[in-house]
């Protein structure tokens, strides 16, 4: 039997021509596993798996029974094919699946497994129970190539696969917007099956308290708790009793995930503060903070808040049996320490100079206090400022930097900057993206993330412990939007933590996806398509007012396949090659499809005519010179239905529309909102632009050229400011000509509700403009 080795180098061609639609041979690309293997060679052949096939262990075997019953629990749901796990003393003997412990496998690697399939059957062998649960999860993806259920033909293939890093994981905040324990456990479950290992839960912030302490009962009482912005909102809240925290890091463990707890401190400390005045600085009583971004209450530093703290971090060892413990140290503003004469006493009696070192001792108690226990400590790198603790070690949020700075002066680091690897950014720049983040990060992005930074040396390199990627909740309201955040990014990463950088190649990554797709659609998952959407642009023909020319495109290659009579696009439909002239008015219909027909993302469909080509949207909004635009937020802060959404810049309150055509325009529309202004800006508060209004409750402002061009339309917003209230303004428009930058801002007042557009139309029977 000829044997072909599928490295990446001999078949990376043939990968993306398969994904494109070109012919390709049965095996041209590599078995569709996520992450791909340290080590595979195929061979040609296969070996059939029906549903008479049997999952066989030896008997006492536990950690192969447990990775044998995941499968067959996977292989049910997603396969349709029930495979009973039998006990047999000659399971070596092969013979369908066979998953055994071997003490003497030939990689020796923690959680590292071999994998073997031949004409004998499917073998699974590794040294420890990661290592065989890891093999399962492997095999479940070679069982599962494609949507059909039953029977499948597994490729003969030699696996012998093992982690690149020990710390593979996921972030998942439940301060901001809580999760059921249901939830939780299903990004577990995900997580496992993309063989990352480390869930980062942070539980406490400014917005909620999420973890029962039985010594300090109002902790959840209380601090659990918001009252959100708007007139008939409801308490918002949530947090986990300690039999459900148990209960999750038991499931969390039984798939090879160590559950990682953050109690956040100093800083981000409002919700506790709200429960237990006396453990603050101020001695004021404030509500549980409804604003995002950085708040000002910290702890405060005397004997009485230490021993509180030591007390909770006692129920948290007892609940999680993690060596790390996450004690937060980001985003401290020491203000409140710098106005307490208290605090400032309490320096002076320990000799601290500043409060950055005071941080650091503060920092150093929680972490003897660890120590002592067996346990470590972990932090942002903002634990670095004043000396890090020698305790300590680091995650790197800031970019990189603090992960180099951490890892020269000899501490284990994991890399977790901002913005590659924080998943609440937006996957893509279509109008169709929920809230999030607006700095775009795709799947491309998060693939290439080189976990180990160049300037390391060999030694240095030694303390990076791995990567994480972070979830943060401000914005993502709903289990929903976590997984449309989450997934297909999640495949990502996995492949960037877990194969060897020079094995990785993003095109061969591309081709494997659509199985996992496939996979995701059996499971229930909420994936993102933002890679392989279709975003549409049409602009009116020169001298032909009644046609215009619709360019297609994809973050990704694809085949694009499109239809103009309101029919779904499908895989016969015509193939788009070039941009498509079009006879207004027309419905377009766009899709993209992999080798196999395939349909990658949901069918866009854009409604073409003399009004809807004047009609801009978020994605042609920029943002203006004296600020960014930085976040979409949805009406209300705690809304999850999908729409509407609106991209803000909390600073500047200006969005730029470039090169708008404004031939024949004779009036503007806009559609916008009052939002919350719930946003914790510190040290920016003094930022917001301020800009005088003409009317009671401001204006928007609309200029030519630049923001300080002339100006060309002033429509008055409604009185009515309540959050979550939507407006529609139309104006008359100067007679102009050509195409010309057009700059939109608010002279609203910069406290209480802040205005947002949603969409601004310009409107005329000859008008021309760019489509959303």
């Amino acid at each position: 039997m000829r044997s072909a080795d599928m490295r990446h180098d001999a078949v990376r061609g043939l990968a993306l021509a398969c994904l494109l639609g070109f012919a390709c041979s049965a095996q041209a690309t590599t078995p569709s596993i996520i992450p791909l293997p340290a080590r595979m060679t195929v061979e040609q052949g296969g070996y059939a798996i029906s549903a008479a096939a049997v999952i066989h262990v030896k008997p006492g075997d536990r950690a192969a029974a447990d990775a044998a019953h995941y499968l067959a629990d996977l292989l049910v749901r997603t396969r349709g094919l029930s495979l009973p796990v039998v006990e047999d003393a000659s399971a070596t003997s092969r013979g369908d699946i066979v998953i055994r412990s071997d003490p003497s496998a030939s990689v020796s690697q923690a959680e590292g497994y071999v994998l073997d399939v031949d004409a004998r059957g499917l073998d699974i062998h590794a040294r420890d129970a990661a290592g065989l649960f890891y093999g399962a999860v492997s095999a479940w993806q070679l069982l599962t190539p494609d949507a059909a259920k039953g029977a499948v033909t597994v490729p003969y293939v030699h696996v012998a696969d093992w982690p690149r890093f020990a710390w593979r994981g996921l972030m998942l905040d439940v301060a901001r917007h809580f999760e059921p324990p249901a939830e939780v456990k299903r990004m577990l479950d995900a997580m496992a099956q993309h063989k990352l290992n480390v869930f980062h839960w942070h539980l406490t912030d400014d917005q909620g308290w999420r973890l029962e302490i039985r010594r300090y009962p109002r902790l959840t009482q209380v601090g659990a708790w918001r009252q959100p912005p708007g007139a008939d909102a409801k308490p918002y809240g949530g947090y986990y009793t300690q039999a459900e925290v148990k209960d999750i890091v038991a499931y969390a463990a039984a798939r090879h995930i160590t559950v990682v707890p953050e109690i956040d401190m100093p800083g981000h400390a409002q919700a506790a503060v709200a429960a237990y005045p006396e453990i603050g600085v101020t001695g004021g009583h404030p509500a549980v903070s409804i604003d995002w971004g950085v708040n000002p209450y910290l702890f405060n530093v005397d004997e009485h808040t230490i021993t509180f703290l030591h007390n909770v971090l006692d129920e948290v060892m007892a609940l999680f049996p993690s060596t790390f413990i996450h004690v937060g140290g980001d985003e401290a503003i020491k203000d409140q320490w710098q106005a307490s004469a208290a605090v400032q006493a309490r320096m002076h009696a320990l000799g601290i100079k500043d409060e950055n070192m005071l941080q650091s001792w503060f920092i150093e108690r929680m972490g003897q206090y660890l120590a002592q226990h067996g346990r470590r400590l972990i932090g942002w790198d903002e634990i670095l400022e004043g000396g890090v603790p020698p305790s300590a070690s680091v995650m790197s949020w800031r970019g990189t930097q603090g992960a180099i700075d951490a890892a020269r002066l000899g501490h284990d680091v994991v890399l977790s900057p901002a913005p590659t690897l924080y998943f609440d950014n937006l996957q893509g720049a279509r109008d169709d993206e929920p809230s999030g983040r607006l700095s775009v990060q795709t799947l491309a992005t998060v693939y290439r993330f080189e976990t180990v930074p160049a300037s390391l040396s060999a030694e240095q390199a030694r303390h990076v412990l791995g990567a994480q990627a972070n979830i943060w909740a401000e914005y993502l309201n709903a289990p929903w939007q976590v997984e449309h955040a989450a997934f297909p990014r999640m495949d990502a990463l996995a492949e960037t933590v877990w194969t060897p950088a020079n094995e990785r190649h993003y095109d061969d990554f591309l081709a494997r996806l659509p199985a996992q797709f496939h996979r995701y659609d059996q499971l229930g998952i909420a994936y993102a398509d933002s890679a392989f959407a279709v975003g549409m642009q049409a602009q009116r023909s020169a001298g032909f007012p009644s046609k215009a020319a619709v360019t297609l495109d994809t973050q990704e290659p694809s085949t694009i396949r499109y239809t103009t009579d309101g029919s779904s696009p499908g895989p016969d439909s015509p193939i788009y090659s070039q941009p498509v002239d079009v006879a207004l008015p027309v419905t377009i219909s766009a899709a993209s499809f992999s080798a196999d027909g395939r349909q990658l993302a949901r069918a866009r469909t854009q409604r073409l005519d003399a009004r809807t080509l004047g009609v801009i949207d978020s994605t042609g909004f920029q943002g203006c010179p004296t600020g960014g635009l930085g976040v979409r937020v949805p009406l209300l802060p705690d809304a999850t239905v999908p729409a509407p959404v609106y991209d803000v810049d909390v600073i500047s309150s200006c969005w730029k529309l470039p090169q708008v055509s404004l031939d024949g325009v004779s009036t503007i529309t806009i559609d916008g909102a009052w939002l919350a202004r719930n946003y914790g800006l510190a040290g920016d508060a003094s930022k917001v632009v301020f800009r005088a209004a003409r009317t009671p409750a401001g204006e928007l402002e609309v200029h030519v050229d630049r923001c300080d061009g002339p100006l060309a339309a002033s429509l008055p917003l409604p009185m009515k400011a309540e959050p979550g209230t939507t407006f529609h303004l139309t104006a008359s428009w100067p007679a102009q000509t050509g195409r010309h930058d057009v700059c939109v801002f608010s002279t609203a007042p910069i406290h209480g509700s802040l205005s947002a557009i949603g969409r601004v139309s310009f409107g005329n029977a000859s008008s021309s403009g760019a489509m959303p």
